[in-house]
């Protein structure tokens, strides 16, 4: 897990994501705006998808340990 992942929760991390596309939708950056919140959003997209993996092999293990 990278270190954003460890420092930024789920719900913090969509969040700004969602802060971020409204910027863009509103076309309120300029082009060097435009691409650090490119950047930015990159990385809470991985946060986000390593702690829904993660929150997939608890489910997984959970479920295998009723069985």
């Amino acid at each position: 897990m990278n270190e954003g992942a460890k420092k930024t929760n789920y719900t913090k991390a969509y969040n700004r994501l969602q802060e971020i596309l409204q910027l863009i939708e509103n076309d309120k950056l300029d082009v060097d705006e435009l691409s650090e919140k490119i950047k930015e959003a990159t990385s809470l997209l991985k946060t986000c998808k390593e702690k829904l993996f993660i929150a997939d092999e608890e489910v997984r293990k959970a479920l295998e340990e009723l069985k």
